[in-house]
């Protein structure tokens, strides 16, 4: 027999982390509800401004990103709403908002081997960033394509401080940006990395990195559909845009290549 912890369902009758959902619909937000699934109880008023924040923060950046072309791409060729919503959210990865994960992992240990080693966390930091550069790796949640200082990184980060929720994973995550401008290279903190700093200094597991991006996503995919499908005629340019072809000239089968 399965177990779960999260939902009791029988007839006439759900139960959600312990709380009636009809008590619960009127009564919580949805960040709440989120925040009970999550933590198995519902958020202080900071807590559910902050995790809220973070949400809104990834609604949406506009049709050229990868989840915004695919849906978009997807929805051009005539599926339903759900089809092409879901084959956006496909498109999160390494390199476009599936950072989070990562970047939690690596500030939960380097705060991990800050107190074990007695050290301060920037002194740890420092030394992170010094072996990823000899290894010449990438730091997670650093760098932009377009922004040099990302507004939702900024408003995020003031309003950690605000509601008290700054804290030593933040302190690591602009370290870590730090280090990388005393030897000349300025990369801003990206909108992964300040939701994995301010998700950590909340006690959230690394697991759940993508889904924060997830969430809020889904609802600006839902309206980039639904625009495509309502305002775009099937297949547009989305699909027609200039390619130039690089490959082998074009070329003829030799008579014994024919069957």
């Amino acid at each position: 027999m399965r177990k779960t912890s999260i939902s009791l369902v029988e007839k006439n009758k759900i139960v959600t982390r312990g709380y009636k959902q009809d008590d619960l619909i009127g009564n919580v937000t949805f960040t709440d509800a989120l925040f009970l699934l999550l933590k198995w109880e519902l958020p202080g008023e900071n807590e559910r401004r902050m995790l809220d924040a973070i949400l809104v923060s990834c609604i949406d950046h506009g049709m050229n990103v990868p989840t915004g072309l695919a849906a978009r791409s997807i929805a051009s060729a005539g599926v339903p709403l759900p089809t092409a919503v879901a084959g956006g959210l496909l498109a999160v990865g390494d390199f476009h908002g599936g950072a989070i994960e990562a970047c939690m992992r690596t500030l939960y240990a380097i705060s991990k081997r800050a107190k074990e080693q007695g050290k301060g966390p920037k002194d740890v930091a420092n030394e992170h960033m010094r072996a990823l550069m000899s290894r010449k790796a990438k730091m997670p949640g650093l760098g932009h394509y377009l922004h040099t200082e990302d507004p939702r990184v900024t408003k995020l980060f003031e309003l950690s401080r605000e509601l008290g929720i700054s804290g030593t994973h933040t302190v690591i995550m602009r370290s870590l940006q730090h280090h990388f401008q005393e030897v000349g290279k300025k990369l801003p903190i990206n909108l992964d990395g300040a939701i994995a700093a301010i998700a950590c200094d909340m006690n959230f597991d690394h697991r759940l990195g993508k889904g924060f991006f997830l969430l809020g996503r889904s609802a600006g995919l839902i309206a980039q559909v639904y625009e495509e499908m309502t305002r775009e005629p099937p297949l547009t340019s989305l699909l027609t845009s200039e390619v130039e072809y690089d490959g082998t000239p074009e070329r003829e089968l030799d008579p014994g290549q024919k069957r």
